[in-house]
């Protein structure tokens, strides 16, 4: 089951928040077609947020195809995110956890690993995008 955090200095949305949570949880396997996600009053009270807003949440992820509502019994997940690469995250986990570890002994914060971690991707996808338009382009005959 998946529990949900608020991140109260994010920009995003607090239903967009519990949205990229499930969506996240579906891409690493930790939610799977026919997992029931938790009771909107349960989350709401959890969080202490509007029902409305997880109930928005839920409709948002029903609209993308990924849970449907069954009234009087809750929301379940009928679609997952993951891909032929889940098999091979279990390793990457762990090599990420040790990481982590040794960046927080070195004095880095959420925010500074965060900061790290996305202009890495930004710069990496940049090199991707560079090296593929040097490399020669077939010839159309």
């Amino acid at each position: 089951m998946i529990e949900f955090v608020l991140d109260g200095r994010s920009k995003v949305n607090t239903y967009m928040q519990l949205v990229q949570q499930v969506k996240q949880a579906l891409r690493v396997g930790l939610l799977k077609p026919g997992d029931q996600l938790p009771k909107v009053r349960d989350v709401a009270q959890s969080l202490v947020i509007n029902p409305n807003t997880v109930l928005k949440a839920y409709r948002e992820l029903e609209l993308e195809g990924l849970a449907e509502g069954r009234p009087g019994v809750g929301t379940f997940v009928v679609r997952t995110l993951a891909g032929a690469s889940l098999a091979n995250q279990a390793e990457l986990r762990e090599d990420l956890v040790a990481w982590l570890r040794r960046a927080l002994a070195a004095g880095l914060s959420d925010d500074d690993v965060v900061a790290l971690v996305d202009t890495t991707i930004r710069a990496t996808r940049a090199d991707r995008a560079q090296h593929e338009q040097s490399q020669p382009q077939p010839q159309p005959w």
